[in-house]
């Protein structure tokens, strides 16, 4: 939430990160972290695949208010539905990646 709201001037530029939507590739690393990490720590809570995607609308919802509120309530942001999009991207290649791992993972322990 602070990295989404706090003012933009307040992080230095690293030069290197300086070209064309590294933003996007920043919020989909971040959102496939938020998810990854709400898959991993209720792995063995979920009995269906419909829990896992229900799931997904908590990380998504919190992408969709940041974005909300960066376009209403503060100065050096915007809302971008392409920042949505990035999100969005990162929540599906986690919940990818952990269905194609899950099995994997049973296979091996038999």
């Amino acid at each position: 939430m602070y990295l989404s709201l706090t003012n933009s001037q307040t992080f230095d530029k690293v030069s290197f990160l300086d070209t064309p939507y590294t933003d996007k590739f920043v919020h989909f690393a971040m959102y496939f972290g938020f998810m990854s990490v709400l898959i991993f720590e209720n792995r063995k809570t979920f009995k269906s695949r419909a829990q896992l995607f229900l799931v997904a609308f908590i990380p998504l919802g919190f992408g969709i208010l940041m974005e909300i509120v960066q376009a209403l309530f503060t100065v050096t942001r915007s809302g971008s539905f392409y920042d949505v999009l990035a999100n969005l991207s990162g929540i599906i290649i986690s919940l990818l990646i952990w269905l194609y791992i899950k099995p994997k993972i049973k296979e091996s322990i038999r």
